[in-house]
This record gives structure tokens, sequence and C-alpha cells, in this order.
């Protein structure tokens, strides 16, 4: 069984290869959406500056990519919000155990959340649809960010299931020497 894990940590550069883009798309968006308020904001108050009417959308749909990325990025570090109370009861196995099951509902989330948006991306709504104040800019754009997020979601709960797995593992073979 080791050797399977060792196959897997093959795939270690295409986890951080696809974190560090999210992280990077994460920061320019968060830029942009700072930049597009500040724009906003001062066209209302300072004469010479018009503000823009599609500023709204444009931050709400880039706050919507951000929030789903940085979910998605959390995975990756384990920095989502949980229930430790319990984890001291537990023991070492169990709680390991608790943390496979976690990765699996969080992945039939993603699994769940990819095909929902694939099917809302291939839908006449978003196909037909566009931004009330931008009619030249299509509603994929606002809908995308749920089929990304589902599989980015994916992809770094496969990572966690196989570290979690694989420490359950070694947590076995050190009981079995033990006895």
């Amino acid at each position: 069984m080791n050797d399977f894990f060792k196959k897997i940590k093959v795939l270690e550069p295409v986890y951080d290869l696809t974190y560090n883009i999210l992280l990077n798309l994460c920061k320019l968006m968060l830029i942009g959406d700072i930049f597009i308020t500040l724009w906003a904001v001062a066209g209302r108050y300072i004469p010479f500056i018009g503000a823009p009417s599609w500023s709204e959308e444009i931050i709400l749909t880039l706050m919507v990519y951000i929030a789903v990325f940085s979910a998605a990025l959390a995975i990756r570090k384990g920095a989502h919000i949980r229930m430790t109370a319990f984890d001291r009861g537990l023991g070492t196995k169990a709680l390991i155990i608790t943390d496979i099951i976690s990765d699996i509902l969080v992945m039939a989330l993603g699994i769940v959340m990819l095909t929902a948006g694939i099917q809302l991306l291939d839908s006449p709504l978003c196909r037909l649809g566009t931004y009330a104040s931008l009619p030249g800019l299509s509603k994929f754009w606002q809908y995308l960010p749920i089929a990304a997020a589902g599989a980015s979601m994916v992809i770094f709960e496969l990572e966690q299931l196989f570290k979690h797995l694989e420490k359950l593992l070694s947590v076995e073979e050190e009981n079995e020497k033990e006895a």
C-alpha cells in the first residue's frame, strides 16, 4: 500500500500548481474588486470622476469568485472552521476516521457543485442571459465559479483524503508492531 501513496505523491506538483493559480487569481480579483469599489465610491462624491453603472454587478461577481475559491484553498491548508471539542476524547484512529468521513462529505459537495455548475452553464439562463448593466457580458461568467469551485474542491479533497488514509494506515501498522 505504501507504493500506492508514493505514486500519489507524484501528483503533489499538480496540487501545488492548482493552489498557486487559484491563490493568485483570488489576489488579482481582490485587487480588481478594491479598485472598482474605490472608483464607484469616488465617482459618487467627486464630480469629474464618473461612477461606472456596471460596478455593482462586477464587484458582486468578483466577490463570489473570491469566496468560493478561498473556500477551496482552505481545504488544502486545513483552514476551515471545525469542531474540535470532542477531538481530545477520541483516539488517534477514530479522529483520523472522522477526518476521512469529513473529506468524503466535502468531496460530495464539490461533486454536486461541479455537476450542478456544469448543468447551469449549459442552461438557456446562462447561455442567453446577460448582465443588466453590461448587456455584452454573458451570465456565463456569473455562474462559472460554481463549477470551477466544485472542481477545485474535489481536487484538494482528494489530496486530503489520500493524506488521511495514509495516516490511518501508518497508525494501524504501528498498532500491529506494538501488538
